[in-house]
């Protein structure tokens, strides 16, 4: 082993190294595109959510905003257009004419309620839609009750309780 002391480090040797320019003018645009990435996942996930009344009452602050509405679609209200669909909403006894852009999802019927995404027109008349969001009932019901028993003994029986040991073809 070496015990003998190292020389004193020279003023050259010490000298610090200097980065390139183009170092520092990545890691700013590296931060950048960072923070650009970061304020838009914040400003889109900050759709603000309005019942049927409550958008009708802030209908001027709301002005060309996006946000998401919420209401019960009316009875008799639904009638199909060349782009979409025109219903209307109603939350509190406030009801609003909605004119949805696109096909409305399989569940959508009268008397349940959605939320919208959009915004009001530019003449302020009915609510402009891009998104419909339909809530479904939260009972699952189903309708071959038989499927389940017949699923755990190894799907050998059908719904009837009739049993078939003969391959199909």
């Amino acid at each position: 082993m070496e015990l003998t002391p190292r020389p004193a480090p020279t003023p050259a040797s010490t000298a610090r190294h200097r980065r390139s320019p183009w170092a520092y003018g990545v890691l700013l645009a590296v931060l950048v595109g960072l923070g650009v990435v970061v304020y838009q996942g914040l400003t889109s996930a900050s759709l603000y959510f309005y019942n049927a009344d409550e958008a009708v009452a802030q209908r001027d602050d709301l002005g060309d905003k996006r946000f998401r509405l919420q209401g019960l679609v009316l009875g008799g209200s639904i009638a199909s257009t060349e782009d979409g669909v025109d219903f209307t909403v109603a939350y509190n006894e406030v009801e609003i004419e909605v004119h949805h852009d696109g096909d409305p999802p399989e569940l959508f019927q009268p008397g349940i309620p959605v939320v919208l995404e959009g915004r009001w027109d530019p003449s302020g008349d009915f609510f402009a839609s891009d998104t419909i969001r339909v809530k479904h009932s939260e009972q699952y019901e189903a309708e071959n009750e038989g499927r389940l028993e017949d699923a755990e003994r190894g799907g050998a029986g059908a719904a009837d309780g009739s049993t078939s040991t003969t391959p199909s073809p």
